[in-house]
């Protein structure tokens, strides 16, 4: 079975309104989301669109000291994530670990879109955020 990174699963997008991002990338893409979802342990809302293959997930934070806000307030709107599928997600954490990088959590946790997330730790990713996802089956 293949550990690695099979495919980008999705492009994170920091917003500062759920409801004006959905708006502009219902322009951008031709659709509406599909989907939105609250994952209350990061302070975010979320919505997915689909284009063609590719999913999107735009981020908006529900507080002030959510992940999602500082970014906001240090970079301003924008790609804030690029995350990738993976088969086996302990497997490839324990793999990414011990090439070097930074696990922003060390267990795998509940992620939109029924997801197991782990996050890379942009420091040593040549400044992108990188998350690793796994279908929670």
């Amino acid at each position: 079975m293949d550990h690695h990174l099979t495919k980008i699963e999705h492009l994170g997008i920091a917003v500062k309104s759920l409801e004006e991002g959905n708006a502009l990338y219902t322009k951008i893409l031709g659709v509406p989301p599909y989907k939105e979802e609250a994952v209350e342990s990061e302070g975010v809302r979320t919505s997915f669109f689909k284009a063609g293959p590719n999913k999107i997930e735009l981020l908006e934070a529900t507080n002030p000291e959510s992940p999602i806000a500082k970014f906001i307030e240090k970079r301003g709107e924008g790609i804030h994530h690029v995350a990738y599928a993976v088969e086996d997600i302990k497997a490839e954490m324990a793999r990414l670990e011990g090439e070097g990088f930074t696990l922003l959590n060390k267990e795998p946790k509940a992620g939109a879109d029924n997801k197991w997330v782990c996050f890379l730790h942009p420091k040593g990713t040549g400044g992108t955020l990188i998350e690793l996802c796994q279908d929670r089956r």
